[in-house]
């Protein structure tokens, strides 16, 4: 027998029992789809996050207040705000202030219920500073933030049951009403102005006596010179005590998301493992089945001049060959599944070609281990007793 009539010979046995061939191939595609999916899947939230980050930019900075060295919190100086945006690099620098009042729908709502909403005093720049977007209305400007007008986060916005500004809406802010002239689009680098009831520093200074020392200022640089920036920014936010300020990125927290994913994934590859190793199993099974039950034609083949070496490849080709089955079929079904769940989560669809090879590749290795004993085991049966009945 020719090397050239191995693979048609191997494959006599997978088109002869082709139900059998179907069940013990899923259980390789299982494993190969799911191996697949998980990769496919986790690079599909990475590719997704990386390019919100890019849109982002992941050159914006947040200076907040930090505590001295008794553990007392310390506001920043009134100065800051100015002081930071002398620094060539950077494009626009916004200050927040917390104001300690509480945010209702209605004055009929007790005081206590605000439903966790935040009044933060804000800057004009705050918008552009961490390139925010509007759901409708207009946000705060030099004129507007001197009158009780409101920008609200998606969030609170939620809780206060305003999702437009038909028939002008009103919140009563400490005892004072004050119109929703805007409300905000999620911010991903700033979930806590999602929660929050943004107004202007002056209207904020006459209502709720709060003075100009900022908590927060957020801060967009040249995207080239983050560290750089990064490094003075404590000393020049406060140069009378810079160990008191605190500089942080938020995209560092998207990023560090990232990686966290890492760990499930590889725990999910290891599930996706076991299933390929239960698969394996099961063509081991299978192909001493099918050498028990082809020990005529065995015999037959040996009779007519097949040699040893034949009959072991043979019976190794149809391992491989029922293998690839598997592993070509679960790699199909683990991009469909990517794909599918990517797109219900608006995602980027990333399938990874080297997913898909090592899936493949890992099936025919795992179909050629398995199937070394039974064809070994075929091979060394001589004709003589290949004939006779088992």
């Amino acid at each position: 027998m020719r090397a050239a009539d191995i693979p048609a010979v191997g494959a006599i046995g997978l088109r002869t029992r082709r139900a059998r061939t179907a069940l013990t191939s899923l259980g390789i595609a299982i494993g190969i789809a799911a191996m697949v999916a998980v990769v496919g899947i986790s690079s599909s939230n990475r590719s997704d996050l990386l390019d919100k980050l890019d849109q982002l930019g992941t050159n914006v900075l947040q200076v907040q207040t930090g505590n001295n060295v008794f553990g007392d919190q310390v506001n920043l100086p009134a100065t800051a705000p100015a002081m930071i945006r002398r620094i060539a690099p950077v494009q626009s620098a916004a200050a927040t202030r917390t104001v300690a009042t509480t945010v209702r729908r209605s004055d009929k709502i007790p005081v206590e219920e605000t439903g966790g909403i935040a009044v933060v005093a804000t800057e004009p720049q705050l918008l552009p500073t961490l390139a925010a977007h509007l759901h409708a209305g207009r946000f705060l400007n030099n004129a507007t933030a001197k009158y009780p007008g409101v920008v609200l986060g998606s969030e609170a916005a939620v809780r206060l049951g305003i999702d437009n500004l038909a028939g002008n809406p009103l919140v009563d802010i400490g005892g004072h009403w004050f119109g929703v002239v805007g409300i905000l689009d999620p911010i991903p680098l700033a979930p806590d102005i999602d929660r929050t009831a943004l107004i202007g520093y002056d209207v904020a200074k006459q209502l709720f006596a709060i003075d100009d020392s900022p908590s927060t200022v957020r801060v967009r640089t040249d995207p080239n010179e983050v560290q750089q920036v990064r490094d003075i920014l404590a000393a020049t936010t406060n140069p009378q005590s810079p160990g008191d300020v605190s500089v942080t990125r938020p995209s560092d927290a998207l990023a560090a998301k990232a990686a966290t994913d890492k760990s499930l994934t590889a725990l999910l590859l290891g599930l996706g493992a076991v299933a390929l190793l239960v698969g394996g199993v099961g063509i081991g099974n299978v192909m001493i089945i099918s050498v028990l039950e082809r020990r005529t034609e065995i015999g037959l083949r040996r009779a007519l001049g097949a040699t040893k070496g034949n009959i072991r490849a043979q019976f190794l080709v149809e391992a491989v060959l029922l293998s690839a089955l598997g592993g070509i079929g679960g790699a199909a079904l683990g991009s469909a599944i990517t794909a599918g769940y990517a797109h219900s989560q608006g995602w980027i669809i990333s399938i990874p070609s080297a997913a898909l090879a090592a899936g493949v590749g890992a099936s025919l290795a795992v179909g050629a281990i398995a199937g070394i004993y039974p064809a070994a085991r075929a091979a060394r049966l001589t004709p003589a007793e290949a004939i006779h009945p088992a």
